[in-house]
């Protein structure tokens, strides 16, 4: 099973949910039902986190299969 680590990232980084949106363009609650895994993001949100979070892809989840 594949965990998203947005909301471990987004922490660590000190921004709220609000400046992640902002900085990505992704709605708040896109986001935050990303962060509590009731949906899978997109690769190319995936992708666009990272680029906000200064992050590669792989650092957003974790899996026996990265």
């Amino acid at each position: 099973m594949m965990k998203i680590l947005t909301w471990e990232a987004r922490t660590n980084k000190g921004l709220t949910l609000m400046e992640l949106s902002r900085k990505t363009g992704i709605g708040k609650s896109t986001l935050n039902n990303i962060e509590n895994e009731k949906v899978s993001p997109t690769l190319f949100q995936l992708e666009t986190i990272a680029i906000a979070l200064d992050m590669k892809i792989s650092d957003l989840y974790e899996s026996e299969y990265k």
